[in-house]
This record gives C-alpha cells, sequence and structure tokens, in this order.
C-alpha cells in the first residue's frame, strides 16, 4: 500500500525538468525557452573553449558566492523550477538563482515558493508555464480518452520490496497463528485447570479450623547413676525414644481407631456439609479413614528441642479442640506404659532378692535356735567352765604332787600321809582326765561340746550373714524405687489446644498458585518431550 503512491507520482512527475545540476545542456537545448543574447554567448563559448570575457568572470563570481551561501538542494531546485516558470534559461541551479536575482525575484520567498507548487498542480503535463491556463478551484471531471490510472508494472526495487513485504506478512500471519495456538493449549491444559482449581478452593472447598498445641516428654530429676546417663539426664537426647515413639502411637492406626471409637471421627467427616471432596464415605474401610486421618492431624518431632508439635484440623473449632486434648490424653498414657514395664521390673527383682534374703536369715535363725535347743544353751560358757576346772585340777594335782615329792624325799616319810597324798593325786588325775573327755569325746546319742560349738557358731556365722544378705536387700530395693522413680516419664503440655475462631484452610491463594504452578510444569514437561521426539523421529 505504500509503494504504489510513490510509483505513481514517479510516473506523473517523469515529463518534468530533471531537479539535479547534471542535465544542464537538455535545459538549454529546449526550444521552448528563450535565453537571452548573453547566455547565449556564454553558452557558445562555454562549448567552443574560447577565453572568458569580463562579463563571463563577473557571472563567475556571482555563482561562487551563491554557492558559499551554502543553499540546501531543496532550496537550489525549487530555484531552478522558479526561473523555469518565468521563462528563464539556467545552466545550473545556481544560475537560477542569479538570473532569478537579476530580475529582482526572491527565490526563497514563501510568496513565490507556493505560486510555483500551485502552478505545478495546475498546470498540464504538455503545457508551458508561460501557456498555463487559470486554475480552477471546483472538482472537474476525468476526460474519459485519457489515462489517469498508474501503470501496473513495477521497477525491480519496488518488486523485491513487494516480496519482502509479502514474506513478512506471512512471518507475522504465521506468528499469529502459532501463538494462537499456544494460547489455545495453555488455556485447555493450564488456564482452564487451574481457573477450576482456584473455583474449588474458593467457593466450593469446606473451610477446616486446625488447632496448635505443642508438648514434650521429660525425666523425674535425680543425681544419682553413672556418669554418661548423666550426662543427657537433662538433656532432650535422654527422651528422644520415647517421644518418637510417642509420635509413632499417635499417628498410627491404633489411635485412629479408638478416637473413632470414643469421639466419632469418621462421623464427624462423613457429615453431608462437608464438600465431596473431602467428605468420607459413610461406608468407607479403615485404609480410607486412616489416610484421611493422617492428612488432617500432622505430628512433628524437634529434636533439638525435645518438643512434639501437632495440627488437627476440622471442619468444627470445638470438635478440633476435643481432638486434640483426646490424643494428649493418649500420649500421656502411652508414656505411662512406655515406662512402667522398666520399673516395674526392677521393683519385682529388688523384691523377690529381699524376700529371698528374708527366708534365709529366718532359716539361719532357725537352725541356730535348734542347736540350743538340743545342747547346753551356752556351749562355749560350759567350756569356759570346764577349762577353768580343769585348770583348778591341775593346779591342785601339781600341789599334791610336790607335797608327795617333799614327803619322799625326807629320809623316813610319813606313810600314812604319803599314802594319802598319793589317794588325792590319783583323785585329782581322775578328775583331770573326766573333764577333759567331756571337751573333746561324743557322750551317747549327742556330739562333743567342741563339736556342739562349732555347729552353734556356724549357725551363728550363717545368721550374720543373712543379716547382711537381708541388709543389702533392703538396700537394693531402696535404689531400686529411687531407680524406678528417676524412669518415670510426664509429658507436659507448653501449649494446650485452643479453639480457632476462623478457618485455617483451605489457603485459596496459595493453593491456586501451586496448582498453576503444577499445571504449567506438567505441560512444560510434556511439550519438552514431544518437542525432543519429534526432532529425534525427524532426524
Amino acid at each position: 500500500m505504500t509503494t504504489k503512491p510513490k510509483a505513481r507520482k514517479f510516473r506523473i512527475r517523469r515529463n518534468a525538468p530533471a531537479p539535479d545540476a547534471a542535465a544542464p545542456e537538455a535545459d538549454a537545448a529546449r526550444p521552448e525557452a528563450s535565453p537571452d543574447a548573453d547566455q547565449q554567448e556564454q553558452a557558445t563559448q562555454g562549448q567552443s573553449g574560447q577565453v572568458s570575457s569580463a562579463r563571463e568572470t563577473a557571472t563567475s563570481q556571482d555563482i561562487d558566492e551563491i554557492r558559499k551561501e551554502g543553499l540546501t538542494g531543496r532550496q537550489l531546485r525549487m530555484a531552478r523550477r522558479m526561473a523555469q516558470k518565468h521563462g528563464l534559461a539556467p545552466v545550473s541551479d545556481f544560475d537560477a538563482v542569479r538570473l532569478l536575482r537579476q530580475k529582482g525575484i526572491d527565490p526563497f520567498q514563501r510568496i513565490n515558493i507556493l505560486e510555483v507548487v500551485a502552478g505545478e498542480d495546475a498546470a498540464k503535463p504538455e503545457t508551458r508555464p508561460d501557456t498555463a491556463q487559470k486554475r480552477v478551484q471546483l472538482p472537474q471531471t476525468i476526460p474519459a480518452d485519457q489515462q489517469t490510472l498508474p501503470s501496473t508494472d513495477l521497477s525491480p526495487s519496488e518488486q523485491r520490496a513487494a516480496e519482502i513485504m509479502g514474506i513478512q506478512r506471512d512471518i507475522a500471519k504465521r506468528r499469529r497463528r502459532k501463538l494462537l495456538l499456544l494460547l489455545s493449549r495453555l488455556t485447555a491444559f493450564v488456564f482452564l485447570p487451574t481457573l477450576i482449581a482456584g473455583y474449588y478452593y474458593y467457593a466450593v472447598a469446606t473451610p477446616m479450623y486446625a488447632t496448635k498445641s505443642e508438648f514434650l516428654i521429660l525425666t523425674a530429676d535425680g543425681s544419682g547413676g553413672s556418669a554418661p546417663a548423666g550426662l543427657f539426664s537433662g538433656t532432650s537426647f535422654a527422651t528422644g525414644q520415647d517421644s518418637i515413639a510417642t509420635q509413632s502411637y499417635l499417628q498410627s492406626k491404633d489411635a485412629m481407631l479408638r478416637l473413632d471409637r470414643e469421639l466419632g471421627f469418621r462421623a464427624h467427616f462423613s457429615q453431608e456439609h462437608i464438600d465431596p471432596i473431602q467428605r468420607l464415605d459413610p461406608d468407607a474401610s479403615n485404609e480410607e479413614a486412616y489416610k484421611l486421618y493422617k492428612k488432617y492431624i500432622k505430628l512433628g518431632y524437634d529434636p533439638t528441642e525435645g518438643v512434639i508439635k501437632m495440627e488437627l484440623s476440622t471442619a468444627d473449632p470445638e470438635v478440633s479442640a476435643l481432638f486434640s486434648q483426646r490424643l494428649i490424653e493418649y500420649a500421656e498414657e502411652n508414656v505411662d506404659q512406655l515406662s512402667s514395664e522398666k520399673r516395674t521390673d526392677a521393683v519385682e527383682t529388688a523384691n523377690r532378692g529381699l524376700e529371698d534374703a528374708k527366708a534365709q536369715r529366718r532359716a539361719a535363725q532357725e537352725r541356730l535356735v535348734q542347736l540350743q535347743e538340743g545342747t547346753i544353751l551356752d556351749p562355749e560358757g560350759e567350756i569356759a567352765g570346764i577349762r577353768q576346772l580343769v585348770s583348778t585340777v591341775e593346779l591342785q594335782l601339781q600341789e599334791k604332787q610336790l607335797a608327795l615329792d617333799i614327803q619322799l624325799n625326807n629320809a623316813r616319810p610319813n606313810q600314812a600321809k604319803v599314802d594319802a597324798l598319793t589317794s588325792e593325786i590319783e583323785v585329782l588325775s581322775a578328775e583331770l582326765s573326766k573333764q577333759k573327755a567331756r571337751l573333746n569325746q561324743a557322750t551317747e546319742g549327742e556330739s562333743s561340746l567342741a563339736s556342739q560349738t562349732s555347729d552353734i557358731q556356724m549357725a551363728q556365722q550363717d545368721l550374720a550373714t543373712a543379716d547382711i544378705i537381708l541388709q543389702s536387700a533392703l538396700e537394693s530395693k531402696r535404689l531400686s524405687e529411687i531407680e524406678a522413680n528417676k524412669q518415670v516419664r510426664y509429658l507436659t503440655v507448653s501449649v494446650r489446644p485452643v479453639a480457632s475462631q476462623d478457618p485455617s484452610y483451605p489457603r485459596a491463594f496459595e493453593n491456586t498458585i501451586l496448582a498453576f504452578l503444577i499445571f504449567a510444569g506438567i505441560y512444560l514437561m510434556i511439550s519438552l518431550t514431544a518437542s525432543i521426539l519429534k526432532e529425534q523421529v525427524s532426524s
């Protein structure tokens, strides 16, 4: 649309005189022009190579001065047309300016320029400026015998420009078509699913109220125990296993079934006002209910602080707080069960050791009593008395033996005294042998005093040993009870569950953006895969 008017303008004006300064000879040779005698003389001299006169020299100086004015090409062309309009025949554009100024016409005055333009528009191609008719301002009809339409022939440059323009239009058309196809695919696979997801989150999804709570498991304070146990007794690592076990229990199916039996977990999520996507079928299996349970009950354990964080979401804020409180009670029971078996085993072992020690002491006491009842009450005292009696008899025997020796050393001993002393010595010797026999020899049906004393002493030692064992058992029981108290786990609730006033889920904006990213990622992966496969197949 831009090239044809230009071509038309060019063809209409191709018979007009050329504006450049390269055709002075053609302008001078036109029959319509009536040059002055001086100008014809200058042209003849320029062609014949004669020596220029003073007048020619002045003309050249005027032209040089005009050239120094720095006129533009448009001004020079306008001056040449104006000179032709006034019937002058300049040899150059600068000569046209000179000739016009000689006639007292300013070629660059706005009124003169408008007259030139108006004269060109009103003149016909075959008319001369001096024979131009008066311009008619009313609309005129087009003569039927004249061809006023532009030619259909194009120059090579215009044809090349038209072809380039056609190629550009074709490329733009294909780009628009591909862009429309891309937009249609994005709308079908990304925008429309995102719009559906946003509509669900904003208008259809049932609001869920979340109740948050935090609790931790602590041990009883105590200074006893070994060094490695004391290092971790005050840290969260001491109850790490119990915390993990409690978290696992709260997320188990057993906790879900117990909550359903006591508070009706399945019945709450099977209500009619809950949207179909989040609603639980009343006839759903335990596995489906357990999936919903894991979806709405979120538990997290922080090992650095030892805190278990729980978030429970339901369609009713009061029900959510009630469910959270009941799960915390389940956790307390589970913590007690985890440590009760260990505490019970330790205390029972200590109690059994104490009972055995008591039985052993009782048996040792009974044996000692039996030995004391079957023999002399105090064998050691009896042996001490016998030993004292033996010592007395031996002393008396020694005295009598000395008295006998004294009598026998006389020249004429007293026979009566000698016989008496001899009789006493025999009696004392017999008594001494008897007392010694009581210590070492057993009587009929009885053991000796030494054996009896040994048995009683052994029974007494057994009794003392039983006393020591009993005392150790009592101490062990006391320590076991202390250690059992140290093993007690306490569940402390740091953040109690409180019913929420505003719904926490669904997060419509975040979920809609997430859905858009997911659909866009899926579309991008599929399109890239299809492009790669197409390239591989085509190659």
